[in-house]
């Protein structure tokens, strides 16, 4: 196997719609998910090309009532390319007998290729290639090649190369009762000798998207009089009728550019695609550059490893795909990192906290890009102050789903597809959230030293969630400590108490931890800042001396609930659950991930038992070394000792169904140093959340961006066991036993090192970058490392 390349060696029309979100292409300003070209949106396929950051708002009556959803839209599908032999159908694969099939995806260059060779009606066999890629340099380009070879005859032909605004959005079926028409057409016409062009806006957001392409035969005539435009509402294709003659190829080349009236530095959406297509390059040159540009990404950004050829595949699979979805070209779009990348229409292409699990990655390669995506927060902050006060809050309440303003944009109500109901949904009350941007800007601040953010943009992010979580924090004479009530942890299988009108839960272990965690931070980020700046901060957003004293009487005194000895409880009465029948349901349903469905589908809940969709108290022991665990814990007067870390481990993993692909990203991390077997095991599921599609049949609604960016730092910082602690760059490596060894480049404070790591030797190398020394720590081993020079540490026995 090829670990540079995803191959599909026959059709499957049940896999397509997998394969399009795996073979999905862009460059981090738009994305084109990986459908065949002759395709229409159908229970098989489904075209779809995103803008980053590319949405609309439409209302709808659902369970009488009105409800408003905010959607990434499905932009107008430029793939269209068909075509028919005189006398025959349209190519189509459905109804063809396929002779031979293959079909790649070359992630060291970017592109997208298949071969069909299919055999029509009339017995004529006849061969297609096509070849795709989202340019990864010129932001709004694309192009596509196909080539057409008829292999036993001759005759003629008839292709089509379109654009169609008419799509709208039905990629998730549990959406498909929602309205979903988000696009009305402005202009469609045609440019020169072979440029069509179309422009559209979406309905509420009013952002305008204009599409120019030219379609140019490079092998091949055109009968006389026979090339013409078809035009209908919102669709408009090129008509092409060719002589065909055997055993000699048709080629094609379709190159496309994509603008936004939102786009910097241009005239008007439409006059900017239609002059970039008439002064393009042919197909071969965009490549040439394009692959340039990977060349340079693959150089920085690729982690090898020792192991077999299917692990390193899908291992570069998700960095592929997290440097499509981020890119330079994100930078200053005002866009956040979507859950489920622009893959699809899952989620609705939402920003959740997921970013907690992409950001390292992004850390030590493309910090620049960290720093963007987490001014889309800070843009949004002062939507999160109103929200905050709108809850009878102080601080900022940023949203768990969060869009194009920073509004709240979780729905009211979710659909149960195996019971058909809509029900509820109580996930707007994850408040941890909050904790998760403070980490993240805390985690950039520590990689990178970038004290002009934190000065300009972080700390005040992190004052105002310390804000909101000392707000949140109520005074308990029953417990004598400090609470949080009426809130939802990582796992969303319980949103209340059983039999409780009032949804909400008290004391969530993770939020509670996490909000002392921010409270601490968020002083010791003040001390970051000259006496000057300061001042200037604290007047401008009102914080005195009496607000800190309080926050470190939160912290003192805040609530961790615990039960049997030293199991910290998920949340406050925990262990009045019901333990639930694990052998019965799984011999009774087999795939039981979603139990949530299930159990509501029986008229029953999850609430009533001691399971877990995903970690949550877990997650404590994934953000947080034992030493630093212990830091929080003495700070809130309690005792915390590393062997509890087993004990809970243990305790958790028992009672999870890992009904979120994160979840096993952090069970094989907090496993990897006590159970290297079993956390590989669980490490080999996360690698294949996606490209197996684990959870029957969500991929192809959009990648798990967070599950792959986990898997990616599995091998970054898990196994390398790297870390940063008061200005040292300190390695800890505890490689997986089905790995021999592993190399990366990684990028510290401005500075790039290669690290090259066996069973027998770490060696750290320091290379361009900042010319200045750096300490390197391995156990007690301390060296300052040089610019240009090499430190190596044996690992023995370990």
């Amino acid at each position: 196997m090829d670990p540079w390349i995803l191959v599909y060696d026959s059709y499957d029309p049940a896999e397509e719609g997998l394969r399009e979100a795996l073979c999905t292409l862009g460059n981090g300003y738009f994305a084109t998910r990986g459908a065949a070209p002759e395709a229409w949106a159908s229970n098989v396929h489904y075209p779809g090309t995103y803008l980053a950051g590319g949405y609309n708002r439409l209302k709808t009556e659902v369970a009488g009532r009105v409800v408003e959803n905010e959607d990434l839209v499905n932009l107008p599908n430029w793939l269209i390319f068909r075509f028919k032999p005189e006398g025959g159908d349209w190519f189509n694969l459905m109804s063809a007998e396929i002779v031979a099939y293959r079909q790649e995806l070359d992630m060291k260059q970017g592109v997208l290729s298949r071969m069909v060779r299919y055999r029509d009606r009339q017995k004529r066999e006849t061969t297609v290639a096509f070849r795709r890629f989202v340019h990864m340099g010129s932001m709004h380009q694309a192009a596509q090649e196909i080539t057409i070879t008829p292999e036993n005859w001759s005759g003629r032909i008839t292709v089509h190369s379109g654009l169609d605004g008419t799509i709208v959005n039905s990629g998730v079926e549990r959406y498909r009762q929602l309205n979903s028409k988000h696009l009305e057409t402005l202009k469609q016409g045609v440019f020169g000798e072979d440029g069509i062009y179309l422009l559209v806006e979406t309905t509420q957001s009013g952002l305008r998207i204009a599409q120019a392409a030219r379609t140019i035969l490079t092998a091949g005539t055109i009968v006389e009089g026979e090339r013409r435009v078809v035009e209908q509402p919102g669709y408009i294709l090129t008509e092409m009728v060719l002589d065909a003659v055997q055993n000699t190829p048709l080629r094609f080349e379709k190159l496309v550019t994509l603008f936004s009236s939102r786009d910097f530095a241009i005239s008007e959406p439409l006059l900017d695609a239609i002059e970039l297509s008439q002064r393009s390059g042919g197909f071969d040159d965009l490549l040439r550059s394009h692959v340039t540009e990977w060349d340079h990404l693959w150089d920085r950004c690729d982690i090898n490893i020792s192991a077999n050829g299917c692990t390193q595949m899908i291992l570069r699979l998700h960095i592929f795909h997290l440097l499509q979805t981020v890119s330079r070209n994100s930078i200053d779009l005002d866009t956040g990192v979507p859950a489920r990348g622009w893959h699809g229409e899952a989620y609705r292409g939402h920003i959740f906290w997921d970013e907690l699990f992409i950001f390292p990655y992004l850390n030590f390669r493309i910090p620049v890009l960290t720093r963007s995506l987490l001014l889309y927060r800070y843009r949004r902050l002062p939507a999160a102050r109103v929200a905050a006060r709108q809850a009878g809050l102080s601080g900022a309440l940023f949203p768990w789903q969060s869009g194009s303003t920073g509004r709240e944009e979780t729905q009211h109500v979710h659909l149960n597809p195996k019971s058909g109901r809509w029900l509820p949904d109580n996930s707007h009350l994850q408040r941890h959230v909050n904790a998760a941007i403070a980490y993240n800007v805390w985690h950039y601040y520590d990689t990178t030293g970038d004290k002009e953010f934190m000065a300009t943009y972080g700390i005040e992010m992190i004052l105002e969630i310390a804000r909101l979580y000392a707000s949140l924090a109520t005074w308990s004479e029953r417990s004598g400590r400090h609470e949080i009530l009426g809130v939802m942890g990582p796992d969303e299988y319980h949103d209340r108490y059983p039999g409780a009108e009032k949804p909400g839960l008290n004391n969530n272990a993770y939020t509670n931890v996490m909000a002392v965690w921010v409270l601490r931070t968020a002083l010791k980020a003040l001390d970051l800042l000259s006496p000057g700046r300061s001042r200037d901060l604290r007047e401008s957003i009102g914080l005195d001396s009496a607000e800190t004293e309080r926050w470190q009487d939160v912290i003192r005194t805040m609530r961790v609930p615990f039960h049997d000895g030293d199991i910290i409880s998920q949340f406050e009465e925990y262990e009045t659950l019901a333990e639930f029948d694990w052998e019965g349901y799984r011999a009774k349903y087999g795939d039981i991930q979603r139990l949530d469905r299930i159990l509501e589908a029986e008229g029953d809940t999850p609430n009533r038992y001691r399971v877990s969709k995903q970690a949550d108290v877990i997650m404590l022991f994934y953000l947080f070394s034992a030493e630093e665990l212990d830091e929080l814990f003495t700070a809130m007067g309690y005792r915390f000792e590393p062997r509890m870390i087993h004990r809970n481990v243990e305790y958790y993993a028992a009672r999870s169904s890992h009904g979120s692909t994160l979840s096993n990203v952090v069970h094989s991390w907090v496993m990897a140093r006590s159970d290297r077997h079993r956390a590989w095991q669980v490490f080999r599921r996360a690698l294949e959340s996606d490209i197996c599609d684990i959870q029957g049949g969500t991929t192809h609604e959009g990648i798990h961006l967070g599950a792959m960016a986990g898997s990616v730092d599995m091998i970054q910082r898990c196994s390398l066991g790297l870390r940063f602690i008061k200005g040292v760059l300190q390695f800890n490596p505890c490689i997986p036993d089905s790995i021999d060894s592993i190399s990366m480049r990684i990028k510290h404070r401005g500075t790039w090192f290669d690290v090259v790591t066996t069973r027998d030797s770490l060696m750290i190398s320091s290379g361009e970058g900042e010319p200045k020394p750096v300490r390197i720590r391995f156990a007690d081993e301390e060296h300052t490392l040089e610019p240009g020079k090499s430190v190596s540490f044996r690992l023995e026995n370990r």
